[in-house]
């Protein structure tokens, strides 16, 4: 006996249900492992090509191309993911911050992988300008304005003078942990002490001048 078979599309999600499902999170995980795999093996930013990167996921281009309109778009995605979260303020002092903030880009600098993938992305960028702003606005910008945040706290405190440019000062108290955790390859950055000891020395220095007599 003859049976109905459903009409076409019958009993299929339509269109609008398909773009209101929740991203799957396996997917995304595997796409951004995958781009991950792949520049940690060397292969550039420039070279990566949403084929390559679907194939090494283990997805097809319409999952990727679902979730990110192009390379640039995914690439600022894996980049910021890649960024750990600033720590949240304890409410402690503004030198008591500014520790914790070194700190966490020492701890930070530990991940070996990401440091690396981190180092060759940034190396790479420019080429992608697309890429650069977009990483610059959703990541760099952000920071460094926090950042500077705390260092007027300090400045406010009295812990810092007051006599020196705001982006100078920051730069003074984030450039060496920058170069510690990203430009040096052999920089040893297990001392748990090292954030407390690079603020300490870095306020000695830069702590207000006594009134001249």
């Amino acid at each position: 006996m003859k049976t109905d078979t459903p009409a076409a599309g019958a009993g299929q999600p339509c269109a609008t249900a398909r773009r209101g499902r929740p991203r799957s999170e396996a997917a995304e995980q595997a796409i951004f492992t995958a781009v991950e795999d792949l520049m940690a093996g060397g292969t550039t930013l420039s070279e990566l090509t949403i084929e390559g990167i679907a194939t090494a996921a283990g997805v097809g281009k319409a999952t990727i191309y679902r979730r990110w309109p192009n390379k640039e778009a995914l690439l600022v995605d894996v980049v910021s993911r890649l960024e750990v979260p600033m720590p949240e303020s304890t409410g402690g002092s503004a030198r008591d911050e500014l520790v914790a903030m070194i700190d966490y880009m020492r701890r930070r600098g530990l991940a070996k992988r990401t440091r690396w993938v981190l180092k060759a992305a940034f190396g790479q960028m420019h080429s992608l300008p697309e890429l650069h702003a977009a990483y610059h606005d959703r990541v760099v910008k952000p920071r460094r304005e926090a950042a500077l945040d705390l260092v007027q706290r300090a400045i406010d405190e009295g812990v810092l003078r007051a006599d020196l440019d705001l982006d100078l000062l920051g730069d003074l108290l984030l450039g060496p942990i920058l170069y510690r955790s990203i430009l040096w390859e052999d920089s040893d950055l297990e001392d748990p002490e090292l954030a407390r000891k690079m603020v300490d020395a870095l306020l000695d220095g830069l702590a207000p001048r006594p009134a001249a007599p």
